[in-house]
């Protein structure tokens, strides 16, 4: 019974978020997912690993897909978000941390350039 209630507290959060809260919920939840494929590649956790850069794959492809292209800006995303799914698909093939590494900041750049936006927005 007590997890039904969060469940339902989850999806009411979620339903209820701004456009900008929800990306910044996306890029927070990229990141983490990471984090995560990070920790499980120093543990050998190759069954995490997978998991989390799947999911990383599958935040990032939604992003994609949701683009609006009524704004100049969209097309510069598409490329961008192309770029991470490549980057991805290198951390899967290597198992390496260092492309993690390089591209985290970009993440981070703008996640927080989003934030900005939509602070200035308010």
């Amino acid at each position: 019974m007590a997890s039904y209630g969060y469940q339902h507290y989850k999806e009411q959060t979620v339903n209820t978020m701004t456009p900008g809260e929800m990306l910044n919920l996306l890029y927070d939840e990229l990141l983490k997912r990471l984090t995560r494929a990070e920790l499980a590649l120093e543990k050998e956790d190759f069954e995490l690993f997978e998991q989390s850069v799947q999911r990383a794959v599958d935040i990032v492809t939604y992003l994609k897909d949701t683009l609006n292209y009524n704004y100049e800006i969209s097309a510069e995303l598409r490329r961008m978000y192309d770029f991470f799914l490549y980057e991805f698909s290198r951390i899967r093939a290597g198992r390496n941390t260092d492309v993690i590494e390089e591209i985290r900041p970009l993440i981070i750049d703008l996640r927080e350039a989003f934030k900005e936006a939509e602070r200035l927005n308010s």
